[in-house]
């Protein structure tokens, strides 16, 4: 990807973000009691990419809809996706999210899980009042529909991840599968939404949604090699935070698969909570020289490939480009 453009979908990321941020601030004021609002929107003022909310404008767009019509469910899905961050760093008890102290960290357990639990309660607020003479009533059913389909999914998809880490052995089947329902069932949402709401065809709706789904897989892995590769300030959460809760990734299951009796040693010894950092490094290096990196980033490579094809039979537009753009940016990403 050159860095033309990268800059172009940072670019319209940023200006995305802003639209977002803006319609978030008049529906999620501050107010009393200010600990449960302030708890509530802290990770969406740490920031954040706002791939969600992107997918959904951009899905709108590509179809021949305008932002504006789509912002209301594009600010859901963010809320939404808020939500599962907020009770995913209960979870996994990490401390840090987004570069910030974690909700729970911050300001104790009951008032996180209330925080995530007003955010989701939020969502459909937010789409029953926003949308109401925007798009017709069965469409904003459909959309509901389909946010509360990828709500249950995400449920589904961390119950699987959190059983993960007390099994010894899953497979790159399973590990897909669990990607699939929790992280890239929001994708998929995001842009099935918003090109229902922008008119699009049934056709364009699934393709859209293929597209997205598949992009959200290859999300998911870059992100575990992020976890393992990248540095804490440009990751916003720990580095090695997933080897120490024992969480199966692409990584570690390639690695087991192939590593030897004293390999295998040093990766079990650093799936621990109480592991050093010292063991993290160990075991980020055999990782390394077992190939770990190179053949997750094929994977995610594949999966990228898929999506864009999913793409071929849509309208040539500058959404469709963005798209395409946002789906090499996810592969070469750093954060």
């Amino acid at each position: 990807m050159d860095l033309n453009l990268n800059l172009q979908i940072s670019k319209e990321l940023k200006e995305a973000s802003i639209k977002v941020k803006e319609f978030l601030d008049e529906v999620l004021p501050i107010k009393e009691p200010k600990i449960l609002y302030e708890a509530s929107t802290h990770l969406i003022k740490a920031g954040g990419k706002m791939l969600r909310p992107y997918l959904a404008i951009k899905a709108c767009e590509a179809v021949g809809g305008v932002m504006e019509k789509v912002l209301p469910a594009a600010a859901s899905i963010e809320l939404l996706h808020t939500f599962t961050l907020i009770h995913d760093d209960i979870m996994d008890d990490d401390p840090i999210r987004r570069g910030v102290p974690s909700v729970h960290v911050k300001w104790g357990l009951p008032v996180a899980i209330m925080a995530g639990d007003l955010l989701f309660a939020k969502v459909y607020k937010i789409l029953a009042e926003k949308l109401s003479g925007v798009i017709p009533p069965k469409k904003i059913i459909k959309v509901i529909d389909i946010l509360t389909d990828a709500a249950i999914t995400i449920c589904e998809g961390q119950t699987f991840d959190v059983s993960f880490s007390h099994l010894e052995k899953v497979s790159e089947k399973d590990y897909i599968d669990m990607v699939s329902r929790k992280t890239s069932q929001l994708f998929k949402a995001a842009a099935e939404v918003g090109a229902i709401i922008g008119g699009g065809t049934a056709f364009q709706v699934k393709r859209l949604g293929k597209f997205a789904g598949l992009l959200g897989i290859a999300f998911q892995i870059v992100d575990d090699v992020l976890g393992l590769e990248a540095d804490e300030k440009t990751l916003g959460k720990p580095v090695g935070s997933d080897l120490r809760e024992g969480k199966k990734t692409i990584l570690t299951i390639y690695a087991f698969k192939k590593a030897k009796k004293k390999q295998k040693e040093i990766l079990f010894s650093a799936m621990r909570k109480d592991s050093s950092q010292e063991e993290i490094l160990e075991a980020k290096k055999v990782m390394e020289e077992l190939g770990s990196v190179e053949y997750a980033m094929a994977k995610a490579k594949k999966y990228i490939e898929k999506a864009e094809k999913q793409l071929e039979k849509l309208p040539e537009t500058d959404a469709k480009k963005s798209l395409i753009n946002l789906a090499n940016f996810v592969l070469k990403r750093n954060f």
